[in-house]
């Protein structure tokens, strides 16, 4: 009976097992025959309608699929049939712009009402406000509107969304703000916030409001421009696992006043990067004991790192980059947090020693950057510390700038799991090793700028999980062939400038990977232009400069040069002509450059100036196609470059007048057409060019008069080189404003008049170079690659070209010119100018006496010229001249003593009346003259040489008439010594006899 009843209740509890199962299978899978409701329906349609779709994600949703449930992106009730999710994300969201939803937001979605999420994010709401009907979808719990590109006021409606709890807002490009954000009080249930990148400075009771959300376990307040937040008498914050206060203004003061920071216990992720903090990290954030990821990067703190960090045991994310922390690596304890997997130290210059042994311990570690701090290690060192129990575990090592030294060995093949590597700037050397092919794992290896020399080994090319590689800077030499890259499919960036490779390659060889930047200055590649990157289809920045390629530019190049943003074929020997291609050559976006210099290409520029595409109407360029042949006139279509930042031109066979168009460059800082056969008058339009730094017009055919807006207009002028030209007319006073302009040459002119006694408003010859200044004038700089400017000037008698230290060059040339006047005392108050020219002019009266006062000066030509007096004794102060030239005045006395004014060649003193070293001595009877205080000893010279010519007058008349008189006076006399006279002459004649 009892075993009756056994299995009868076993029976029965299976019966009921098999009921439950089955009732909660049709709960999880609903009613198989269910399909949308039709209204619903219509309104997922109509939000299409109001949607472009480049990328088809909407393909399904049509009115052919009667069930709108099996869309992409929807999500129904199983049993309703009603739309529950709306899941519109961009899957790709940094692939640029082909996945992006673009448009605006249909009404129909108010028609969802049972929708509990909605995931709009990533998208191009093309800044329209956030519909405020949103409000009304009170069943909402998800609502994600991050990064769709929203703008304007955010609606105070969302606050009626009771039942939500993840709202995110953040990551708009236009500007989301809020007005107040008592708003969000309503949200009772909210767990996640996150409104980055939304203006708060409006919003003074954010942190009130905030702190009353009791479920709040996220908020994030990334870049909402806040300062300070109030001091809370008490807070709810208990739940927050997650804090952002990242990109904000935050000082000390949010330690000092809200101290109900340190009191979020349960804190997990806390970050505060790239605020204002200074001083010491504030030991209240040991406190925080749970914390596992701790941002302090980006901001002042310039203490040593404190060791209660170490008492935070399950941190695995530490940052505290770029601050000004000191004392060493070694003295703090890190060695103890021994769950840490991230670890950034870089970009703390003050910061040295070395990576302790002691670092063995960080058995989890996965990613270390120490990048500039003074480490001075040898790389074996760092490798043994990291292999002991890491080797495996470790992902990311980076160590550039770090003194590292030493040579990269085998010893790396040990870290299997490594897929970035970057040690550049560093004094690595010896070859590469074999062993980097067998880091299988390896994505990014960087080596850029040490001394590694020898071949690059073929394993490099078993790399197949390669995307960037970098090798540029160094000493490497050898072939690189096919078989180097036989299996680097995924490799998008490769740098080798700078080395001395050779690439030999077969014309067909169709490479495996797709790059997106090649940089292989200083390589060789040539003769024949590298066919193999047309297959290159993203290619967008290519460095092929100084390759030795001699060829012409094969037709389907130009067809593709508009997928570039950088395109450097500069100082090569490339031919040939600017063909009309097959459609438009628009240079494509910011910051795009096209650098055609140091070639041998000819002909017109028109197709590549005149034939372009509207579309890149809103970029910044950089056009360089100076040192060419090309020819004919410029074209006058400028007005297809309105934001072209630099034109170079110069060194070519242009001709005819400069057109008009030039002038509606108004974003040009740069304008090179130096060394041209341009003519005509400079064209009044170019003083739109305000923004102009560098104007170089230089040994062309211009005539008139140099322009006196020129003085007005660009107040930024840095250079201006009008020299070897045809202009005349006097220099014009207004140039005087030019307080930044540091080379002046307007050399082998017919300019005339005076010199403005105000030219000593060029401040920036005046002052002298700073430590901290740029050595270059530079465009780019940290980007793409930098563009240097360069210039030609005349010194010391010859034509040299700057570029790289072109900033600290200060200049004036004005020689070869009709000049006149005296030269104004007020030059000498240029202490920074490098070297003056005022030679073949017509300058008269005397050198200025305080001319020593131009210490900086290293040549100083004023010959040819009619200047007088003493050479001024202030010269033999000028320490750091080598050039000089007085010769061909009117100059005279002794030359003053100096190591500099005795080295110079006698040349440099020739035509005058000059004396002593290099010259002969003066007479000795000039050194007893004592010298004249009051500046009278001239006149004293003049008396004297009168006297000396009276007396000798005087003594020759005497003389004469002492001898002469008595023999016209008495014939006696006059008859002896006629007699005398004849007997001298019968001796002399007798004598002459005999020796015949």
């Amino acid at each position: 009976m009892k075993s009756t009843m056994d299995v009868f209740v076993a029976l029965l509890f299976l019966e009921l097992f098999t009921l439950v199962t089955m009732i909660n299978i049709s709960f999880c899978t609903g009613n198989p025959n269910v399909v949308c409701v039709d209204s619903e329906r219509q309104a997922l349609l109509k939000l299409k309608q109001d949607l472009s779709d480049p990328s088809n994600r909407l393909a399904s949703w049509n009115i052919g699929d009667g069930d709108c449930c099996a869309w992409d992106g929807v999500v129904c009730n199983n049993f309703t049939g009603h739309v529950l999710q709306l899941n519109l994300g961009n899957p790709n969201p940094n692939y640029g712009t082909g996945s992006k939803l673009v448009g605006k937001i249909n009404p129909s979605l108010f028609d969802l009402k049972h929708l509990i999420h909605l995931d709009l994010s990533d998208n191009d709401f093309q800044g329209i406000q956030i519909p405020s009907y949103l409000g009304s979808l009170k069943n909402l719990r998800y609502l994600n509107l991050s990064g769709a590109e929203f703008a304007g006021v955010i609606p105070h409606q969302l606050g009626n969304i009771s039942n939500l709890q993840y709202l995110d807002l953040s990551k708009s490009y236009y500007e989301l703000q809020v007005e107040s954000i008592s708003w969000l009080s309503g949200l009772s249930f909210l767990e996640h916030l996150d409104l980055s990148l939304v203006d708060l400075t409006k919003s003074s009771d954010g942190l009130v409001t905030i702190n009353s959300l009791p479920s709040l376990k996220v908020l994030k307040l990334s870049y909402c421009e806040l300062h300070h937040f109030p001091s809370l008498p008490s807070t709810n914050f208990s739940s927050l696992k997650a804090l952002d206060l990242s990109g904000n203004h935050f000082n000390n003061s949010l330690f000092q006043y809200s101290s109900w920071v340190f009191g979020l216990r349960n804190l997990v992720f806390f970050d505060l990067s790239d605020n204002e903090f200074h001083g010491k990290i504030p030991s209240g954030l040991g406190n925080l004991t749970f914390l596992r990821h701790l941002d302090l990067s980006s901001n002042e703190f310039n203490s040593a790192i404190p060791g209660w960090l170490s008492k935070l045991n399950d941190l695995e994310f530490l940052s505290l980059r770029g601050n000004s922390l000191q004392g060493t690596i070694s003295s703090m304890g890190l060695e103890k947090l021994t769950s840490i997997k991230t670890l950034d130290l870089s970009f703390n210059v003050e910061l040295g020693g070395q990576i302790p042994t002691s670092f063995v311990r960080l058995c989890k570690l996965t990613s270390i950057d120490v990048s500039y701090v003074k480490l001075g290690q040898d790389l074996s060192q760092v490798l043994d510390i990291f292999s002991s129990c890491g080797a495996y575990a470790l992902e990311s090592l980076v160590l550039s700038g770090c003194h590292i030294s030493g040579h990269l060995t085998n010893q790396l093949g040990q870290f299997k799991s490594l897929h970035t590597l970057e040690l550049r700037d560093n004094s690595l050397s010896g070859p590469l090793p074999p062993a980097l092919g067998e880091l299988s794992s390896m994505t990014n290896l960087d080596l850029f700028n040490n001394t590694l020399d020898g071949a690059i080994p073929m394993s490099l090319g078993q790399l197949s999980h390669l995307e960037l590689l970098d090798l540029s800077n160094n000493r490497l030499n050898g072939t690189l062939s096919e078989i180097h890259f036989v299996n680097l499919t995924k490799l998008t960036s490769f740098s080798a400038f700078g080395n001395s490779l050779i690439f030999k390659v077969n014309q067909s060889w169709v490479p495996p990977f797709q790059l997106e930047k090649l940089r292989l200055r200083s390589c060789h590649l040539g003769p024949q232009f590298p066919s193999w990157l047309r297959s290159q289809k993203h290619l967008f920045i290519l460095d092929i400069s100084n390759t030795r390629i001699s060829d012409t530019i094969p037709r389907w190049f130009w067809n593709s040069i508009s997928q570039y943003v950088y395109l450097n074929l500069s100082t090569n020997q490339i031919y040939g002509e600017i063909p009309n291609c097959d459609r438009p050559l628009p240079l494509v976006p910011s910051p795009g450059l096209l650098d055609l210099s140091n070639n041998a290409l000819s002909g017109s520029i028109f197709h590549l100036i005149c034939k372009r595409e509207n579309e890149a109407d809103n970029i910044y360029v950089y056009l360089k196609l100076s040192k060419n042949y090309f020819s004919g006139d410029i074209p006058d279509c400028w007005m297809n470059w309105p934001n072209l930042l630099v034109l170079n031109l110069g060194n070519n066979n242009f001709s005819g007048s400069l057109p008009i168009s030039i002038g509606t460059l108004s974003s040009l800082e740069l304008l090179n057409l130096r060394n041209n056969r341009m003519v005509g008058i400079i064209p009044v339009p170019i003083q739109n060019c305000s923004n102009l730094k560098v104007l170089d017009m230089g040994e062309n055919e211009f005539v008139g008069d140099i322009p006196i807006w020129m003085g007005e207009r660009f107040s930024g002028l840095s250079i201006l080189n009008l020299r070897s030209n045809k202009l005349h007319g006097s220099l014009p006073i207004q140039l005087c404003r030019l307080n930044y302009l540091q080379i002046l040459d307007v050399a082998h002119n017919s300019l005339s008049g005076i010199i403005p006694r105000c030219i000593n408003n060029f401040t920036a010859m005046a002052a002298a170079n700073s430590p901290d200044q740029d050595n270059a004038i530079s465009y780019i700089r940290g980007g793409v690659s930098d563009v240097f400017e360069d210039a030609s000037v005349v010194t010391k008698g010859f034509m040299v070209e700057y570029n790289t230290i072109l900033n600290l060059v200060r200049i004036m040339d004005i020689s070869n010119n009709n000049f006149s006047g005296e030269v104004p005392k007020e030059l000498t108050n240029l202490m920074g100018l490098q070297s003056l020219n005022f030679s073949h002019n017509l300058f008269t009266g005397k050198i200025p006496e305080n001319i020593g006062n131009m210490r900086s000066i290293e040549s100083l030509d004023f010959s040819m010229n009619q200047l007088s007096g003493k050479v001024p004794q202030s010269m033999s102060s000028l320490s750091f001249l080598n050039h000089l030239n007085l010769s061909y005045n009117n100059l005279t006395g002794k030359i003053p003593s100096s190591t500099q004014l005795q080295s110079m060649d006698a040349s440099s003193f020739a035509g005058n009346n000059l004396c002593g070293a290099p010259l002969p001595n003066c007479p000795e009877k000039n050194a007893l003259v004592p010298e004249d205080r009051n500046e009278n000893g001239n006149e004293d010279e003049d008396e004297v040489d009168w006297l000396l010519y009276v007396s000798m007058a005087l003594g020759f008349v005497l003389g004469f008439w002492c001898f002469m008189g008595p023999l016209l006076i008495n014939r006696r006399w006059r008859y002896k010594y006629c007699y005398f006279l004849d007997g001298c002459v019968d001796r002399f004649g007798c004598s002459v006899r005999k020796c015949y």
